[in-house]
């Protein structure tokens, strides 16, 4: 179809373009008043404009649309969001669920990173971050405590016995030697009349 208006054509309404109010990206051109995002509306300009096709978007609505899906992208690192862009058209894949390995050969270190290491005071998993290794166990820095006081214990002021943990004070009036001359101190002795 021949033009006879002489001017290019908007590349979004498809009008007559003049020079006064032209706009040009990518090899197109547009009415400035034209030159929005297709998502949100906002003014765009050779900064801000994203371009898919033939279709233009501010980068952050581009990004939505278009760009790396998962935490940490869209809105910058850290950030978290609901959206999950059915404003601009995306339908959401059904993630496959977890399936554990059936692998019966697996190596130890893909069982402990697998099933994780498990407190034996609480039963939940213990990650590095908050690992504490004693009496050839590992457990959460909260849960490292005498069994009987409560105490906050250390790797080197814990005594244990099966599989439970005590500070040593704890340890020594609760399975330590037992009779005359034991419990009050050394060589204390006591008197009954």
């Amino acid at each position: 179809m021949p033009n006879w208006g002489g001017g290019k054509k908007c590349g979004v309404c498809q009008k007559t373009v003049y020079f006064a109010e032209e706009v040009q990206c990518e090899g197109s051109s547009f009415h400035k008043s034209c030159f929005l995002c297709m998502v949100c509306k906002k003014n765009l300009d050779s900064t801000t404009v994203a371009v898919h096709g033939e279709e233009i978007y501010c980068k952050s609505c581009y990004g939505k649309k278009y760009g790396p899906k998962g935490y940490g992208y869209g809105q910058g690192a850290g950030t978290l969001s609901t959206d999950k862009g059915e404003s601009l058209g995306i339908k959401q894949e059904e993630a496959p669920g977890h399936r554990p390995t059936t692998n019966p050969n697996a190596s130890k270190f893909a069982q402990k990173i697998g099933g994780s290491e498990r407190c034996p005071r609480c039963t939940q998993a213990v990650y590095a971050a908050e690992k504490v290794i004693g009496a050839g166990k590992s457990w959460h820095k909260s849960c490292f405590r005498c069994a009987k006081c409560g105490k906050g214990l250390e790797s080197t002021t814990l005594a244990d016995k099966d599989g439970e943990i005590y500070c040593k004070g704890c340890y020594a009036k609760n399975f330590g030697p037992k009779g005359f001359g034991f419990g009050q101190g050394a060589g204390a002795l006591v008197h009954s009349e």
